[in-house]
């Protein structure tokens, strides 16, 4: 049976763990923890041009240096294409799923931002590795329940219109793969950035089209740099220095606008217990809101 509240933290290994995915780990592992339920550790690895040697093991030491412990065994979307290709048959089986070798320059060019594609792509092979694979999106309105930012809503048969669900080279688009996963680990909740704040409506989406139910969300502020960027791999955000792990906790705390402390703790499970009790999602500075019909 599974648990009433089941999270996840479900990080990309393209690199080791910077300040922004810690606070987004600690987020998660409080809300669940506070919440009763069980929360999951996912190494979304289904990218293997952009997986850097090494990452995974140094996320995982990363974590239990912070104490952030996760429940159950670990999975790994690498081992998971058999689901992936089920949901596809199933896309397909319904009239949802087509080929489409066009690049985002030839729709936006073509004006398709919404639904189609500018040349005769549907006659296309699906099953051929190098024929990249679209779900076509339904029309009308989609909400996505955020807990701290309310309804989103968007027309994704607009925009982004019919989006990719297997890229080209038969690699798996990261919509499938995160719908798939989600529903098949039973989760509940899903706490991130808001830098995935758009790509919770069409998960969405996608998922009605599947039969699944959606979770419900909860979309963090993002960390910056002093340009004003998104803390990133691809930027080449410093990775979090296990040695001071303490006190990376402390700083995604007051990151996540949580209340002070008025005692510094002696160790990490002494802050991790003050911090499941004290969680709160209102206290958490508001990420901008998305997308409105």
């Amino acid at each position: 049976m599974a648990a009433q509240y089941v999270g996840r933290f479900a990080p990309s290994p393209s690199g080791p763990l910077h300040f922004g995915s810690l606070a987004t780990a600690l987020a998660s592992f409080l809300d669940a923890r506070q919440n009763r339920g069980h929360w999951l550790l996912r190494i979304e690895d289904i990218d293997p041009p952009r997986e850097v040697s090494g990452a995974t093991d140094e996320i995982i030491s990363a974590l239990i240096c912070h104490g952030l412990q996760w429940d159950g065994e670990i999975t790994r979307q690498s081992e998971r294409s058999d689901l992936y290709d089920r949901a596809l048959a199933e896309l397909h089986r319904n009239g949802h799923l087509y080929a489409c070798t066009c690049t985002r320059k030839q729709l936006r060019a073509a004006g398709k931002s919404g639904p189609g594609c500018p040349q005769n792509c549907k006659s296309l092979d699906l099953a051929h590795e190098d024929n990249p694979l679209r779900v076509a999106v339904p029309s009308g309105c989609v909400t996505a329940n955020d807990l701290l930012l309310g309804a989103q809503i968007a027309r994704v048969d607009e925009d982004p219109g019919d989006f990719l669900v297997r890229r080209r080279g038969g690699l798996y688009a990261y919509q499938l793969a995160v719908v798939v996963d989600d529903y098949h680990q039973q989760v509940t909740h899903v706490v991130r950035g808001a830098d995935l704040l758009d790509n919770s409506p069409r998960q969405v989406a996608l998922a009605g089209l599947l039969g699944y139910p959606a979770p419900r969300y909860l979309h963090l502020p993002l960390a910056l740099d002093d340009t004003g960027r998104k803390l990133s791999k691809q930027t080449g955000a410093r990775p979090i220095d296990n040695n001071s792990a303490l006190d990376n906790l402390l700083s995604a705390w007051t990151f996540l606008g949580q209340i002070a402390l008025q005692a510094r703790p002696q160790n990490i499970a002494e802050f991790l217990q003050f911090a499941v009790g004290r969680w709160s999602r209102q206290l958490l500075p508001r990420a901008n809101s998305a997308i409105c019909c």
